[in-house]
């Protein structure tokens, strides 16, 4: 199966990756291209600046997560568009574990066998800058390296020492851009910007796209992508016949969702109804509820006035409707929220409180589920990752979690996943694929519609 691809790798995080990922995304929009986004590793914030420019779902790459079979099919299936385009994850051969390159960029290349573009700063350096490319190319025996981007070249003179020095390398330069502030992505705030909310930050995103795409060589990328190694052709699993509803929160505070979840659970037969816990007066009719990641407690003020959802969010769960929560989800379904000394009041299903900390918890997962939850029908492992700035605070002593941590903080004494009636709420998050977690989740539904 020949799909067009292209790997935007960075030498180091904090090089441009996003910026100019989303640069290119709108350069083969212009040659009349349709681009498909993915992005390496766990992150929800990137993948909203790449699904902004590109107007399609940005899908996640992630081999703690899935695994690599499930990276390929996940890729391959949903590589529908003309050109499919990664963005790179912190630097090229960063993995998890720190002596391989497992889950790293490169890891994700060699798997999808995909050509590779290395951003690299060239704002502190000159003719070094060829010492860091070699030393790439020569890192792994294959490195995939097809071109190279240089970033905050300072003048003319800069660039052509750069350009004298990386003649050794013979890749080619495929871009050369200038050193210039306003062509970084706004900063992320902790990464509470809403792409799909902010048109400032959607105009934003196009204005330097359109800059940075004047110094790419676009018809050198095209070459890089026009004969691609053949993927193996893939069977998608058919739809099954719809027999639930879930209702999905999705709105400014809760937004962080692997799209390939929201696929697993319509493919057991799903129907997803969308709603605003911010704005909405009532929940759709459903037999389940999904309440993913995002950042409740900047519009904690209108959570909290919003008495009528917390209301039905809490008697729902109290009659065993099937709910599923992630990190901001958790947070929701705690007493209040503590944030910049003003404690907003949230649905109070589980015993605790919620405060925002300076600290951020960025850790995979790694654990067994103990119990039996909503998601899971019998003991097994499992793999996830957390992302949070917030930790529960005054949690009961009667609290009952179904998480065993092997890896990462999760709640409390590395215990995550709070059970309370047919609820499960954790700071970990899980990709549904890696095991039977959508199917489960919708058998449960099924069962409490027929209750």
């Amino acid at each position: 199966m020949k799909i067009p691809r292209l790997v935007l790798a960075g030498a180091t995080s904090g090089v441009g990756k996003t910026s100019i990922t989303c640069s290119i995304i709108y350069s083969l929009q212009k040659q009349g291209y349709s681009i498909q986004p993915f992005k390496v590793g766990p992150d929800y914030i990137d993948p909203r600046y790449l699904s902004s420019i590109s107007k399609h779902d940005t899908y996640n790459l992630d081999v703690w997560l899935m695994g690599k079979n499930q990276i390929l099919n996940s890729f391959i299936s949903n590589s529908k568009s003309d050109i499919s385009l990664i963005e790179g994850v912190m630097g090229y051969y960063d993995g998890f574990e720190g002596n391989s390159n497992f889950a790293s960029t490169h890891h994700v290349a060699s798997l999808t066998k995909s050509p590779v573009l290395l951003v690299l700063d060239a704002s502190k350096t000159a003719r070094s800058i060829a010492a860091t490319a070699l030393g790439f190319q020569k890192f792994h025996k294959n490195s995939r390296i097809s071109g190279i981007i240089l970033n905050k070249i300072g003048s003319k003179k800069h660039e052509n020492l750069c350009r004298t020095a990386l003649e050794k390398t013979k890749v080619p330069i495929i871009g050369v851009i200038p050193k210039n502030q306003s062509l970084n992505i706004e900063s992320r705030h902790l990464g509470l910007i809403s792409t799909s909310d902010n048109k400032t930050l959607k105009k934003q995103i196009e204005k330097i796209s359109k800059i940075i795409s004047k110094y790419l060589d676009i018809k050198q990328i095209i070459k890089i992508l026009k004969n691609p190694i053949d993927l193996p052709k893939i069977q998608n699993p058919k739809p099954k016949k719809i027999k639930t509803t879930i209702a999905v929160a999705l709105d400014t505070s809760f937004n962080f969702y692997y799209h390939d979840n929201l696929k697993a659970l319509h493919r057991e037969g799903a129907i997803l109804k969308f709603f605003s816990p911010v704005k909405d007066k009532k929940i759709p009719k459903c037999d389940g509820l999904y309440i993913g990641g995002g950042f409740p407690e900047i519009l904690g003020n209108s959570l909290e006035k919003n008495q009528i959802i917390k209301n039905s969010i809490k008697k729902l769960a109290e009659n065993n409707l099937p709910i599923y929560a992630e990190c901001g989800g958790l947070m929701y379904l705690t007493k209040s929220i503590i944030s910049d000394n003003k404690k907003y009041k949230m649905v109070g299903l589980f015993d605790a409180e919620t405060k925002m900390t300076n600290k951020m918890r960025l850790n995979y997962t790694k654990g067994k589920i103990s119990k039996k939850t909503t998601i899971s029908e019998k003991k097994q492992n499992f793999r996830g990752h957390e992302f949070h700035y917030s930790k529960l605070d005054s949690v009961s002593s009667d609290s009952k979690f179904a998480y065993d941590l092997e890896v990462g903080e999760g709640i409390k004494n590395h215990q995550d996943g709070m059970i309370e009636y047919n609820t499960l709420a954790s700071y970990g998050h899980l990709y549904f694929d890696s095991s039977n977690y959508a199917k489960t989740f919708v058998n449960n539904c099924v069962k409490y519609s027929r209750s």
